[in-house]
């Protein structure tokens, strides 16, 4: 019971994170750059954490609970969706790109990180 209560206060404090992100920072010329952030960040979080081997509590914590509650796969495709219906092919095809690639560049590197910090 312990771990659901970390799982929720660490998803209370990932969605407060990511809905202060979403109300700073606005759209550029209907770009989604406040979806691109939360998700290119939790990334690097996320990998920096897994590669910083913490042990099973704090991994649920953050990972689980702030981390995934902070990061939107499902906002990212709705945006992604809603830029090809409005026929803005370059603008959903760079944030695809950037989306999935700059991620998972971002994963490695603070998994990288992570794991040279903890040896």
């Amino acid at each position: 019971m312990k771990l659901i209560w970390l799982i929720a206060i660490g998803g209370c404090i990932g969605a407060t994170a990511r809905f202060c992100l979403a109300n700073k920072v606005k759209p550029i010329n209907d770009f989604p750059l406040s979806t691109l952030l939360v998700n290119v960040i939790g990334s690097f979080l996320l990998g920096f954490f897994s590669g910083a081997v913490l042990n099973s509590t704090i991994a649920l914590l953050v990972g689980t609970g702030i981390l995934g509650s902070f990061t939107t796969f499902s906002t990212l495709k709705v945006e992604i969706v809603s830029l090809l219906d409005q026929k803005k092919w370059r603008t959903a095809f760079f944030y695809m790109a950037v989306s999935y690639i700059g991620g998972i560049v971002l994963a490695f590197g603070g998994y990288a990180l992570g794991a040279f910090f903890s040896s």
